[in-house]
């Protein structure tokens, strides 16, 4: 899609906002005149102008966003318009390095580096080619850094690819629009993670042989940092990384005390370094603790793995609680290998529904607690990203005042915004047994729960299924010969085949990374 056009719309839209903040600047100046010419008590002129810098805040954040469509639209332009005045018969040497001119230039107009320029570049071209995306950015609902992310996750996506991820966050009429908060009242990190767990899903290569080529680039980096200090970091299968950090986490909860000074922040570095280190000491105080004698808490993460995914009938990536989408192959490696801090949770294909916590049981038996958890994936408070297992599941209403011990009662909340629901006028509303609840801020802001934005599982082709199902062929197909795919309502859901079905051992199939497994489990 070409990217012309005036900057008419976008910058009537600049021109409104700018309009809007003079408004408020004269209000808050009204206001502050008035003050001293009312009697006490006839207005309550503070709060009044606390309300005036909250709006005055949101509408920079609109602008911002509406000057940065007109930045990205300017760059995208003159790199369009670069390519217009290139001769049609230059060589591709020529077009390469006339390119490559633009792309300087504007790094000399913005005062960046070369290599930043061209990331702004490609980001702007991506986003201006993607109409809703631009619209959304031009109109203020979200930021560049939001559409920055849309641009990141599309790169490797075709274009059918990319125009599905953008219909599913930014069109409500799609096949299956994503739910909750929109995009822009998601914080970067969360609306990140969403937009990725959707392209793992639906990326055209299977996520297994992404994920080989992943573990093909394993590495370690080291950067020197000011002040003394340096970032040491690894690149690892996720799996590997979730158990490396829950270690270190949970080895500092065992460490903290009265005696000890340190934080959580600083015990993970130091214990990482104890283990790599070989020293076996964990303190800097004058005190000697072994990392081995010190008594870690459990750290349980949830493995969410779709049942047919579990089987080796599709290939539907499972999630891994704190990290995002994961290899099915992966998720039956925890499995199988009996990881002790993992719990499988399995995901029924009739809908979509958490079956079961554990690795014998196959209906959902845990207690209410671990529900919320699987239900809310973090604190339930605006903007929060805290997924710690730490979190406290709360009552909505309190119990003191009438509030039920349900689901439709019952939130994750971390401690530091448990802390504030208690001691402020933020107010959480209903949740139920899909959704958690959404809140509403002392000044009357409402914020949309945030969904985990759950899809359908997959379903294999009747061959897989007759696997499944041996006795149930006739029942499984259809009439059709042709169509060899069963749809999940071929089976009613109190069906007694799914019972027999639950009720047989789960056979898991090869590893298809079992090499690669053996070889990393040898490490030193």
């Amino acid at each position: 899609m070409g990217i012309s056009g005036g900057l008419g719309a976008v910058l009537e839209g600049v021109h409104t906002s700018v309009a809007a903040l003079d408004a408020l600047a004269l209000e808050d100046r009204n206001l502050e005149h008035s003050a001293l010419k009312a009697a006490a008590g006839d207005i309550d002129v503070l709060q009044h102008r606390y309300e005036l810098c909250l709006e005055g805040l949101e509408l920079m954040a609109r602008l911002e966003a509406q000057l940065a469509a007109v930045k990205s639209r300017q760059a995208a332009r003159a790199v369009e318009l670069q390519e217009a005045m290139t001769p049609p018969d230059a060589s591709v040497q020529d077009r390469t390095y006339a390119q490559m001119s633009t792309v300087e230039e504007i790094a000399g107009v913005l005062t960046l580096s070369s290599a930043a320029a061209g990331v702004f570049v490609e980001q702007s071209r991506r986003i201006c080619s993607l109409p809703r995306v631009f619209d959304a950015l031009s109109a203020g609902d979200m930021s560049w850094q939001h559409a920055r992310i849309v641009a990141d996750e599309t790169e490797s996506l075709d274009g059918a690819g990319a125009v599905a991820l953008v219909a599913h966050f930014f069109d409500p009429d799609a096949p299956q629009p994503a739910r909750g908060a929109a995009p822009g009242d998601l914080v970067p990190s969360r609306f990140r993670a969403k937009v990725r767990g959707w392209r793992e899903r639906h990326h055209p290569e299977s996520i297994e042989k992404r994920h080989a080529k992943g573990v093909a680039d394993r590495r370690m980096e080291f950067t020197p940092d000011r002040d003394g200090m340096a970032w040491v970091s690894l690149y690892l299968p996720g799996d590997t990384a979730c158990a490396f950090w829950n270690r270190t986490t949970a080895t500092a909860r065992g460490l903290q005390g009265p005696d000890e000074p340190r934080t959580l922040t600083q015990l993970r570095p130091d214990i990482a370094a104890s283990l790599l280190l070989g020293t076996g000491n964990t303190t800097q105080t004058g005190k000697s603790t072994e990392v081995g004698k010190v008594p870690a808490p459990r750290a349980d993460v949830l493995v969410m793995v779709p049942v047919f995914s579990l089987l080796g009938q599709t290939d539907e990536p499972a999630m891994l609680d704190g990290f995002g989408p994961i290899p099915a192959s992966m998720a039956r490696k925890l499995v199988a290998d009996g990881a002790e801090s993992f719990y499988r949770v399995l995901i029924d294909p009739r809908d979509g529904a958490p079956l079961e916590i554990g690795r014998k049981n196959y209906r959902l038996t845990e207690t209410i607690k671990r529900w919320i958890r699987l239900r809310d994936a973090k604190c339930t408070f605006p903007g929060c990203t805290n997924r710690t297992p730490d979190n406290e599941t709360d009552h909505l209403q309190a119990w003191q005042h009438g509030g039920v011990t349900g689901a439709s009662n019952l939130a994750q909340l971390c401690p530091r915004h448990h802390r504030l629901k208690h001691n402020s006028r933020w107010t959480p509303g209903p949740a139920n047994n899909h959704e958690p609840p959404g809140w509403t801020s002392p000044t009357g802001r409402h914020y949309n729960p945030e969904h985990q934005d759950a899809e359908p599982t997959h379903w294999p082709p009747a061959a897989g299924l007759l696997n499944a199902f041996p006795h149930e062929e006739s029942a499984l197909l259809g009439t059709d010969p042709q169509e060899k795919f069963l749809t999940p309502e071929s089976i009613p859901l109190d069906d007694p085949l799914w019972d027999e079905f639950y009720s047989r051992p789960f056979m898991l199939p090869p590893d298809p990374l079992k090499d690669c497994w053996n070889m990393m489990q040898s490490w030193p």
